[in-house]
């Protein structure tokens, strides 16, 4: 292992809930796509399989940041443990409703309780926040590492998901990922060590996260970038079937992970100067000019290739993109906010493969991928247009003692909360 990403696992317990994040965060990769694979097999219909993979999707949007601000408030340990039963208690109902071929609406209604899963992701970078607090270089390489990790998950989650289901039997890849989910998540919360230390409610400003304006910004962009993600999910499994190797699409979708996983691992070794905004910007718009090569492929060798090529502005966007909200959002409401951009993702991923499934369904495979394309130019427009946002804003000038009262005061208060009460006070 590279010297900078030993050095962050020099700290105790460090090593224990990566892993257990690893595991936990597996149902990400693994339970949308499962869905599809699932209802397709069963069913046939591309739409109703999109359909309920972006239900999952939008529910988890919806519940993930509420989930959070109760972390925020209570503690990991405390608050993951029940909402990891009763999405695990939704995606057996739905499993048991699909084999037996009950009535759509009871499949949309279990999809929708199982969106209340923890963001572990969000979770785990948290603890790295607490533990490297006030250390940028170190928290860089930890984040760099945590998208190492996200795309290990989506190299290895697909392949399990759709092999199984298609291998053995429809409902085997939801399945396994219910079970990645309750080992993980245990798993984790048993580790109280390294648990940030929960806010209690009297520490916290009035409202959400979201207030903040630059992490609007984020979070939106994220909306046009999970569309992306979901949209070349779903294309990618048509496609493969179409070409009458749909088991293939795993091994596909694993090299688009690939792409960012070294990618990620290249960007945690590198010392960066200058604000984050600028390379988050230039990510964004380097996966916007990633879907071009999409829609001039025609195999799945040559859509192997355009994907890796894609998966390489992936990671290093989603590292930058957890320093901007460290530093937008205030540490009491830090898992909030990470979760917020998970949230975001989750809504792209949702639209983007609810319109793939359409588009499949009403003109073929190739044509889908005009979905993430789409998708793409407009994260793109979102990230110009909310640039400066992201920037730095400096303090207005002030004489006298109001010079040394403000600096003593963004001291007191750490990293990022200066910048994030003036967008507080804007969007006020």
């Amino acid at each position: 292992m590279p010297s900078p990403y030993r050095a962050i696992f020099g700290r105790p317990g460090t090593k224990s809930f990566s892993a257990a994040g690893l595991l936990g965060r597996m149902p990400l990769s693994m339970m949308g796509i499962g869905i599809v694979t699932m209802i397709s097999q069963l069913t046939g219909r591309y739409g109703l399989a999109g359909a309920l993979s972006a239900t999952l999707a939008l529910s988890a949007a919806v519940l993930g940041p509420q989930i959070s601000r109760l972390v925020d408030r209570h503690g990991q340990s405390r608050v993951l443990r029940p909402a990891t039963l009763v999405s695990i208690a939704a995606v057996a109902g739905l499993l048991l409703s699909a084999q037996q071929r009950w009535a759509d609406w009871l499949l949309f209604a279990f999809a929708a309780c199982a969106g209340c899963v923890p963001s572990v992701g969000s979770m785990i970078r948290a603890r790295w926040a607490e533990l490297y607090q006030g250390s940028p270089r170190e928290l860089h390489t930890a984040y760099s590492w945590e998208s190492i990790v996200d795309e290990t998950c989506f190299i290895f989650g697909p392949i399990l998901s759709i092999g199984l289901s298609t291998a053995w039997f429809p409902e085997a890849g939801p399945l396994l990922a219910a079970g990645f989910l309750a080992v993980g998540v245990f798993w984790l919360t048993a580790q109280r060590a390294t648990e940030p230390v929960p806010h209690p409610r009297e520490q916290h400003a009035k409202g959400s996260a979201l207030r903040s304006r630059g992490l609007q910004v984020l979070v939106v962009t994220f909306v046009a970038t999970g569309a992306i993600f979901g949209a070349i999910d779903v294309v990618t499994v048509a496609f493969a079937e179409e070409v009458g190797h749909k088991a293939a699409a795993s091994l596909v979708l694993a090299v688009y992970a690939l792409g960012s996983c070294l990618a990620g691992a290249v960007f945690g070794l590198l010392h960066l100067k200058g604000h984050p905004s600028g390379r988050w910007v230039v990510g964004v718009c380097a996966m916007a000019v990633s879907m071009v090569p999409l829609q001039l492929v025609g195999s799945l060798p040559l859509l192997a290739v355009a994907l890796f090529v894609a998966g390489l502005s992936i990671a290093p966007t989603m590292v930058t993109t957890m320093a901007l909200v460290e530093e937008h959002v205030p540490r009491a409401k830090l898992t909030e906010g990470m979760t917020w951009t998970s949230t975001g993702l989750a809504v792209g991923v949702a639209l983007g493969a609810s319109a793939a499934g359409w588009v499949v369904d009403a003109a073929g495979a190739a044509r889908g991928y005009l979905v993430p394309g789409a998708a793409g130019v407009l994260a793109a427009l979102v990230a110009f247009a909310g640039y400066r946002r992201l920037r730095p804003q400096p303090a207005p000038p002030v004489a006298g003692t109001a010079v040394a009262g403000g600096l003593a005061s963004s001291l007191a208060c750490g990293p990022g909360t200066a910048n994030e009460r003036q967008g507080e006070e804007s969007v006020a």
